[in-house]
Protein backbone atom coordinates (compact mmCIF):
# COMPACT_ATOMS: atom_id res chain seq x y z
CA UNK A 1 0.00 0.00 0.00
CA UNK A 2 1.46 3.36 -0.99
CA UNK A 3 0.38 6.64 0.50
CA UNK A 4 1.38 9.94 -1.09
CA UNK A 5 2.23 12.92 1.05
CA UNK A 6 2.10 16.32 -0.62
CA UNK A 7 4.22 19.24 0.57
CA UNK A 8 4.11 22.83 -0.64
CA UNK A 9 7.62 24.07 -1.29
CA UNK A 10 7.56 27.72 -0.27
CA UNK A 11 10.77 28.68 -2.07
CA UNK A 12 9.87 27.88 -5.68
CA UNK A 13 6.08 27.47 -5.46
CA UNK A 14 6.06 23.89 -6.79
CA UNK A 15 4.18 21.00 -5.33
CA UNK A 16 6.31 17.96 -4.47
CA UNK A 17 5.17 14.50 -3.50
CA UNK A 18 6.89 11.91 -1.36
CA UNK A 19 5.80 8.29 -1.23
CA UNK A 20 5.66 6.41 2.03
CA UNK A 21 5.51 2.64 1.61
CA UNK A 22 3.85 0.56 4.29
CA UNK A 23 4.82 -3.10 4.36
CA UNK A 24 2.72 -5.92 5.65
CA UNK A 25 4.05 -9.19 6.98
CA UNK A 26 3.55 -12.28 4.79
CA UNK A 27 0.71 -14.71 5.40
CA UNK A 28 1.65 -17.76 7.41
CA UNK A 29 0.54 -21.33 6.72
CA UNK A 30 0.07 -24.37 8.97
CA UNK A 31 1.53 -27.64 7.72
CA UNK A 32 -0.81 -30.41 8.88
CA UNK A 33 -0.49 -34.19 8.83
CA UNK A 34 -3.77 -36.09 8.38
CA UNK A 35 -4.24 -39.49 10.04
CA UNK A 36 -4.78 -42.72 8.16
CA UNK A 37 -5.09 -46.31 9.35
CA UNK A 38 -2.12 -47.69 7.41
CA UNK A 39 1.01 -45.58 7.94
CA UNK A 40 3.14 -47.01 10.80
CA UNK A 41 3.62 -44.76 13.83
CA UNK A 42 7.41 -45.12 13.77
CA UNK A 43 7.47 -43.90 10.15
CA UNK A 44 5.45 -40.81 11.13
CA UNK A 45 7.88 -40.06 13.98
CA UNK A 46 10.84 -40.48 11.62
CA UNK A 47 9.15 -38.26 9.02
CA UNK A 48 8.50 -35.47 11.53
CA UNK A 49 12.10 -35.62 12.72
CA UNK A 50 13.46 -35.64 9.16
CA UNK A 51 11.31 -32.97 7.50
CA UNK A 52 10.44 -30.71 10.44
CA UNK A 53 13.64 -31.18 12.49
CA UNK A 54 11.74 -31.97 15.69
CA UNK A 55 13.43 -33.87 18.53
CA UNK A 56 12.24 -37.45 19.08
CA UNK A 57 10.07 -36.65 22.09
CA UNK A 58 8.25 -33.80 20.34
CA UNK A 59 7.89 -35.87 17.16
CA UNK A 60 6.34 -38.71 19.18
CA UNK A 61 3.85 -36.34 20.84
CA UNK A 62 2.95 -34.88 17.45
CA UNK A 63 2.48 -38.37 15.99
CA UNK A 64 0.11 -39.18 18.88
CA UNK A 65 -1.87 -36.00 18.10
CA UNK A 66 -2.20 -37.14 14.50
CA UNK A 67 -3.24 -40.63 15.61
CA UNK A 68 -5.70 -39.61 18.34
CA UNK A 69 -7.13 -36.33 16.99
CA UNK A 70 -6.99 -37.16 13.29
CA UNK A 71 -4.55 -34.36 12.47
CA UNK A 72 -1.50 -32.63 13.84
CA UNK A 73 0.12 -29.28 13.10
CA UNK A 74 3.82 -29.78 12.35
CA UNK A 75 4.69 -26.12 12.04
CA UNK A 76 3.68 -22.66 10.85
CA UNK A 77 5.70 -21.18 7.99
CA UNK A 78 5.64 -18.60 5.20
CA UNK A 79 4.05 -19.89 1.98
CA UNK A 80 7.21 -21.07 0.18
CA UNK A 81 8.57 -22.93 3.20
CA UNK A 82 5.20 -24.54 3.96
CA UNK A 83 4.79 -25.63 0.34
CA UNK A 84 8.29 -27.13 0.33
CA UNK A 85 7.59 -29.06 3.56
CA UNK A 86 4.34 -30.47 2.12
CA UNK A 87 6.17 -31.56 -1.05
CA UNK A 88 8.95 -33.20 0.99
CA UNK A 89 6.39 -35.16 3.04
CA UNK A 90 4.54 -36.27 -0.09
CA UNK A 91 7.76 -37.41 -1.77
CA UNK A 92 8.86 -39.43 1.26
CA UNK A 93 5.46 -41.03 1.79
CA UNK A 94 5.26 -42.03 -1.87
CA UNK A 95 8.83 -43.37 -1.81
CA UNK A 96 7.99 -45.54 1.22
CA UNK A 97 4.54 -46.41 -0.17
CA UNK A 98 2.49 -44.95 2.69
CA UNK A 99 -0.81 -43.08 2.23
CA UNK A 100 -0.12 -40.37 4.85
CA UNK A 101 -1.60 -37.01 3.81
CA UNK A 102 -0.01 -33.60 4.36
CA UNK A 103 -1.75 -30.30 3.68
CA UNK A 104 -1.22 -26.61 4.29
CA UNK A 105 -3.81 -24.17 5.66
CA UNK A 106 -3.77 -20.41 6.04
CA UNK A 107 -2.98 -19.41 9.62
CA UNK A 108 -5.70 -17.13 10.99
Amino acid sequence: MTRKIQNQNSLDGQLSTAEKTETKSPSMYRVVLINDDYTPMDFVVWLIQTVFFKPEEEATLLMLDVHQKGRGICGIYPYDVARTKVMQVKELTQKHEHPLECIMEVET
